[in-house]
């Protein structure tokens, strides 16, 4: 079994930044990719980023190309999302999930953090 471990999420004016982290306890075949999706209240769960360990392969959602960056720390087994000029319409609870292959499909990752919530006034 692999837990995931989210943190960093929080409550931040409209324009500025947050780092997330997510905490894997092992890295196996079955969690060689790393994605982090994000659901506001009443919304359907949606697709941010995803990564590979060796980072070799990168995918953005089009609403968060060049605001949001994912990195890994492998010797950690930590993967990062940087969020930059935060919008209100980003406010949503941020998850993270491991699985086998790259997919903006939920249902193809088959572990899950906890979630952690992220706020942006106006």
């Amino acid at each position: 079994q692999v837990q995931l471990v989210e943190s960093g999420g929080g409550l931040v004016q409209a324009g500025g930044s947050l780092r997330l982290s997510c905490a894997a306890s092992r890295r196996t075949t079955s969690t060689s990719v790393v994605a982090w999706f994000r659901q506001a209240p009443g919304k359907e769960r949606e697709f941010v980023t995803s990564i590979t360990w060796s980072g070799s392969v990168l995918y953005y959602a089009d609403s968060v190309k060049g605001r949001f960056t994912m990195s890994t720390d492998n010797a950690r087994s930590t993967v990062y999302l940087q969020l930059n000029s935060l919008k209100p319409e980003d406010t949503a609870v941020y998850y993270c999930a491991a699985g086998s292959r790259q997919s903006t499909d939920p249902l193809v990752y088959s572990y899950w953090g906890q979630g952690t919530q992220v706020t942006v006034s106006s």
